[in-house]
């Protein structure tokens, strides 16, 4: 496997695997639920925004297939979730194909050190329910639950925190 910054050539590419990856979770959401999950999956402006606002980390097989990615934004973008001092993981995603292969944890660390080298204080994440082994994964790198978060998409979500 192979780990490298993400770029705006990457965004067709970034925009199938989370079309790939998210679909797993179809069956666990009501329609109207999946469907605003799909457009958001299908916009390319979702990607885009994340490539822009924040630092991309990709996991590419040694065939150059897209194994995995994810976004980590800077301190200085608040949203309803997190504070503008803390700097936040988003959209981590494995292919299917590779989960189990520990690119969900390097994705994860990674975020981590790119937080610390960038003199972040906090780094912080969402997740569901729906994703039990991404909590537990999270749990063992040392982040904590902050809060349970409203639910969204009909599920559970919470709020988890590590100080740097």
């Amino acid at each position: 496997m192979y780990y490298r910054k993400g770029n705006i050539a990457d965004l067709p590419r970034l925009k199938e695997l989370g079309i790939i990856t998210w679909s797993q979770f179809r069956g666990e959401l009501s329609v109207e639920h999946w469907e605003q999950l799909s457009a958001t999956l299908h916009n390319e402006q979702t990607y885009e925004e994340l490539l822009v606002t924040g630092k991309s980390i990709l996991c590419e097989t040694s065939t150059g297939q897209l194994a995995g990615m994810t976004f980590l934004i800077p301190s200085g973008n608040p949203t309803v979730l997190y504070p503008a001092n803390w700097s936040y993981i988003r959209f981590l995603t494995v292919h299917p194909d590779h989960s189990g292969k520990g690119i969900g944890r390097r994705l994860t660390a990674d975020c981590i050190a790119l937080a610390r080298s960038s003199n972040e204080t906090t780094i912080a994440l969402h997740t569901s329910e729906m994703m039990r082994p991404a909590c537990h994964l999270y749990e063992s790198l040392g982040f904590k639950i902050e809060r349970e978060i409203g639910p969204r998409l009909g599920k559970r979500y919470w709020l988890y925190k590590l100080d740097l």
